[in-house]
């Protein structure tokens, strides 16, 4: 999930969407174990690949957030860990009626987008991190008037 939103970064949600599988294929399901083991030449092939967003900063915060995974591990913790102290192990429920109201960022963001950045992760501004909070279930943002908000809230 992390990889996929730093991925957006810039670029409109549709974008990533389209290339999901590619993601998927090219970085190995997502397995930090293998992705943390890829080096230049194999950093130099997926720029040039058109399945995933060719961008070399992109591509090689992905391998370094793959190691900075690896890292926590090493240390007896967990990314999944680490981020849902962010909201105090429960997620945020928001009651929004208005997509105006939706924040792009907030102080939850700002703070992991920092503890993130210490630990060595890369493309983890608060902006991203939010948006990593939504996808991830940290935080419940859709509108009251979306049947999805009483089905995240009660799951």
């Amino acid at each position: 999930m992390l990889t996929l939103e730093g991925a957006q970064a810039g670029l409109s949600w549709l974008t990533i969407l389209r290339k999901r599988k590619g993601y998927r294929r090219l970085f190995a399901d997502f397995d930090p174990r293998r992705v943390a083991g890829y080096d230049q030449f194999k950093i130099d092939k997926l720029v040039l690949d058109p399945a995933i967003v060719r961008h070399r900063g992109k591509i090689e915060a992905t391998v370094n957030n793959a190691r900075r995974i690896l890292a926590l591990w090493d240390e007896g913790a967990s990314l999944s860990e680490l981020v849902w102290t962010f909201v105090d192990q429960r997620s945020i429920q928001n009651q929004w009626k208005e997509m105006a109201q939706l924040p792009a960022t907030t102080a939850q963001s700002t703070l992991m987008s920092k503890a993130l950045k210490k630990s060595g992760f890369r493309f983890v501004g608060p902006t991203t991190c939010y948006a990593f909070m939504q996808a991830g279930g940290l935080v419940n943002d859709h509108l009251v008037s979306c049947p999805a908000h009483h089905e995240c809230q009660s799951g």
